[in-house]
C-alpha cells in the first residue's frame, strides 16, 4: 500500500517514495512463498466454498490469486491504499483471463468505517492488520461486513524473512540480526502491532477463534531460484531505512552483499534461505444475514 502505516505486507518499512520497490519484493513474496500460502488457505476451517472474498489489505495479490485458484467459483473484492499495487494486480488478472472474477478497491483501512465491499463469506488478511493505527476498529468493521457465520483468516509473518546464516557475511557474522534490529527500534513506535497476539483482539471485536497455529518458513535457495532475488530486494529495501544506524563497517559489508557485480554478491552464495514464522488466526463472526 502506498505509505507504511496503511502498507499491506510485511516488507520492510525503509523508503517512502519506494512504492515499486515495495511491489517488486510483494511478487517475489508471493512467488516464494506459493507453496506456504496455499496450505495456509487448505487448512482454513471453511464451512463450505466462499463465493464472495474480501482480500484487506492485498498488495499486488499474492492473496488474492491464490484464493482464487482454489476456490474457482469465488469472486474476490481486492482492497489496498496504494493505486500502484492495485494497477499492478488488475494487470495480472488481465493477464491470467481472471478480470472477471476480481474487483478492486483503493481506501485507507485506517479510516472510519469501510467502503461498500459487498457481503463476503471470507475476508483474508495476510501481514495488514499490523500496520493499521486502530486494528480493533478494523476489526469490529470486518465482522459488521461478514455473512453470518464468515470467516476472518489473520496472516501475520514474525518478521520480514531472515536470509543469511548467523555467521554469514565472514567478515561481519550476525550482520542481518543488527540490521533488523535497527529496524524494529525505528518503527517501534510506528507499528506498535507487529508482532502481536491477534487472538485477544479478536475475541474483543466478536470473534470466535476457531483455529490458531503457526508454521515454520525454511525454504532453502537451491530449491527455489527466486530465493537470491528476494534476499537482494529485500535487503536493498532494508538498507534504505536503517544505513544512518549501522556501524560503518556493518554497511560497508552490507554493500558489498548487496553489490551485484562484486565478489562477495548475495547472488553468488549458496547459503542462502527463506526463514520465518507465520501464524494464522481463523476466526468466525459476521453479522448479515
Amino acid at each position: 500500500m502506498s505509505h507504511a502505516p496503511h502498507s499491506a505486507h510485511h516488507a520492510t518499512e525503509g523508503a517512502t517514495d519506494g512504492v515499486s520497490d515495495q511491489a517488486e519484493i510483494l511478487d517475489l513474496d508471493a512467488q516464494v512463498l506459493a507453496e506456504h500460502t496455499a496450505a495456509v488457505i487448505d487448512r482454513l476451517p471453511l464451512r463450505a466454498a466462499p463465493r464472495h472474498i474480501v482480500d484487506l489489505g492485498c498488495g499486488t495479490g499474492a492473496g488474492t490469486f491464490a484464493l482464487l485458484e482454489r476456490f474457482p467459483d469465488a469472486h474476490v473484492t481486492a482492497v489496498d491504499a496504494s493505486a500502484v499495487h492495485l494497477q499492478r494486480l488488475r494487470e495480472k488478472a488481465c493477464a491470467r483471463g481472471l478480470d472477471d472474477r476480481v474487483r478492486t478497491v483503493q481506501a485507507d483501512l485506517d479510516a472510519p468505517g469501510l467502503p461498500d465491499l459487498g457481503s463476503p463469506d471470507l475476508v483474508w488478511a495476510s501481514a495488514s492488520l499490523h500496520h493499521l493505527a486502530d486494528p480493533g476498529r478494523a476489526l469490529r468493521a470486518v465482522r459488521e461486513l461478514l455473512l453470518t457465520d464468515g470467516l476472518l483468516a489473520v496472516v501475520e509473518l514474525a518478521g520480514f524473512p531472515r536470509f543469511l546464516p548467523a555467521t554469514a557475511p565472514e567478515d561481519r557474522p550476525g550482520l542481518e540480526e543488527r540490521c533488523h534490529a535497527a529496524s524494529d527500534h525505528r518503527h517501534a513506535h510506528h507499528l506498535p502491532h507487529r508482532g502481536a497476539d491477534w487472538g485477544p483482539m479478536l475475541t474483543d471485536a466478536g470473534f470466535t477463534v476457531e483455529d490458531e497455529h503457526t508454521v515454520t518458513v525454511h525454504i532453502e535457495g537451491a530449491r527455489n531460484t527466486a530465493v537470491g532475488a528476494y534476499a537482494l530486494s529485500g535487503l536493498r529495501r532494508l538498507r534504505s531505512g536503517v544505513a544512518d544506524a549501522l556501524a560503518p563497517e556493518d554497511l560497508a559489508a552490507l554493500d558489498r552483499l548487496l553489490d551485484t557485480e562484486g565478489p562477495d554478491s548475495l547472488l553468488r552464495r549458496d547459503d542462502l534461505a527463506v526463514r520465518t514464522e507465520r501464524t494464522v488466526w481463523a476466526a468466525r463472526g459476521g453479522t448479515r444475514s
